[in-house]
């Protein structure tokens, strides 16, 4: 009988060591109040959400607020004008930018018009419009010292097949240069989110000629295959910590086990079964509604890495449980060269529910905002429901004192979140699979 306990005081030292390049490098810090801002596409809070999702479940110690102000059919011309009541009113201190695929006018060089052919001079013309709108966003984020992430648009996709590199997506194209040119213009980040979603959307149409839409919704709002892959092209612009936590044990060997972003509470080895208390310092996470995606792109593991590797064991097939619960299986050799368990944590045990839980928290604070707040006070209209039976002079009192008294309970959507992020320690176990 082989018997290990380990306990790791200097834990704490390898979680210093391999989370603070990640925290330097990466875009948001702590303590960010972060404003996402663009057209429709932003205001369907798909990849916003995912953005929050995926940098708050990677710091969950982080405090962190987000706020989605996207509006449908906008261009950075109305962000530059709105950038007072949309951006300063929350006191931001990083903001995403995401427009120009309204801007860009749906036109094409070639592109036959009631007006005439599109030529690449009328093309040339309105990008400056949209690079000069961009630029005075850049000034009002300078003069307020709010660091900017520029995001490019995202490629249409079209229902019917062929390559997806053609007419309105070469314009947008362009556009995407431009926002590369902002962004070095004004020290800010750049995030080409353009070319990596061609590059998917392009790869099922270079195997079959009749391959159509992979992303969802429409040719111009992905669903959340799309967004899952507009958030992850970001995110890897922000210089995102694809690490979420791993462990490297050698059953062979006195030294107990080797821990990467996370806390071992302690260690057995003990009639061929280990057992482990571990207390993570993050989370990994893909939205369940956007698995589509994978058949195209390795995302889920390209965000995240939730290491395991386990040398020693005798040959044969293990089960690895989380929480009690049987979450995949492999072989000694596989455990051997180490495992991604991220798909696997995702599926079923306590990770899998603790980030179900702050998914819905996300989603509860975010969809308040847009619906009670953004779209039910700061833009309704006269006849709303929200100025029901308010004299036309009195409408803009009113609106200000909605919007306060609304906006009160946005703390306790925001605490809820960070509640639902609070790490907690959890049990995992490698034992010989049953052979039944």
């Amino acid at each position: 009988m082989r018997q290990r306990h380990a306990l790791l005081g200097s834990a704490l030292l390898l979680i210093a060591a391999s989370t603070a390049p990640a925290q330097e490098k990466f875009f948001f810090k702590d303590g960010d109040v972060v404003v996402v801002m663009g057209d429709s596409i932003t205001e369907q809070r798909l990849y916003s959400n995912y953005l929050e999702m995926w940098t708050i479940t990677r710091f969950p110690s982080w405090k962190l607020t987000f706020r989605n102000v996207g509006i449908g059919g906008d261009t950075a011309g109305g962000g530059n004008g709105r950038f007072k009541r949309d951006v300063l009113a929350h006191n931001a201190t990083a903001l995403t930018v995401d427009f120009g695929m309204n801007d860009a006018g749906y036109r094409w060089a070639g592109q036959k018009r009631k007006e005439g052919e599109v030529t690449e001079a009328d093309i040339d013309k309105a990008r400056d419009g949209y690079l000069k709108n961009q630029q005075a966003i850049a000034d009002q984020a300078k003069t307020a010292k709010i660091r900017v992430a520029w995001v490019t648009p995202q490629p249409i996709e079209r229902g019917e097949p062929g390559k997806q590199d053609v007419e309105y997506n070469l314009t947008l194209e362009k556009y995407s240069a431009g926002v590369g040119e902002i962004a070095k213009k004004n020290d800010g980040l750049f995030c080409d989110q353009f070319h990596p979603y061609m590059a998917v959307i392009n790869k099922p149409r270079e195997s079959d000629p009749k391959a159509s839409r992979i992303t969802g919704g429409d040719a111009v709002h992905p669903g959340p295959p799309g967004q899952a892959l507009m958030a992850a092209s970001i995110l890897k612009g922000m210089s995102f910590p694809r690490e979420v936590a791993s462990i490297s044990i050698d059953v062979t060997a006195s030294a107990g086990p080797k821990a990467t972003n996370c806390k071992i509470m302690s260690y057995r080895h003990q009639d061929g079964v280990i057992k482990i208390s571990r207390l993570d310092n993050a989370l990994p996470f893909f939205p369940e509604e956007a698995k589509s995606i994978l058949k195209w792109t390795p995302l889920l593991v390209d965000m995240n890495h939730y290491g395991l590797k386990v040398k020693g064991l005798p040959a044969g097939k293990y089960e690895v449980r989380i929480g009690g619960k049987k979450v995949a299986e492999y072989d000694a050799q596989e455990l051997a060269e180490g495992v991604n368990l991220a798909e696997a944590a995702l599926k079923a045990g306590p990770v899998s529910e603790q980030v179900k839980t702050v998914w819905k928290a996300v989603q509860a604070k975010t969809n308040y905002f847009h619906d009670e707040i953004f779209r039910g006070v700061q833009l309704a209209g006269a006849k709303s429901p929200a100025f029901k039976d308010v004299d036309p002079k009195d409408i803009e009192a009113k609106r200000k004192e909605l919007y306060e008294e609304r906006m009160k309970k946005m703390p306790e959507l925001d605490q809820a979140i960070r509640d639902a992020l609070a790490m907690r320690p959890y049990e995992m176990e490698i034992v010989p699979a049953s052979k039944e």
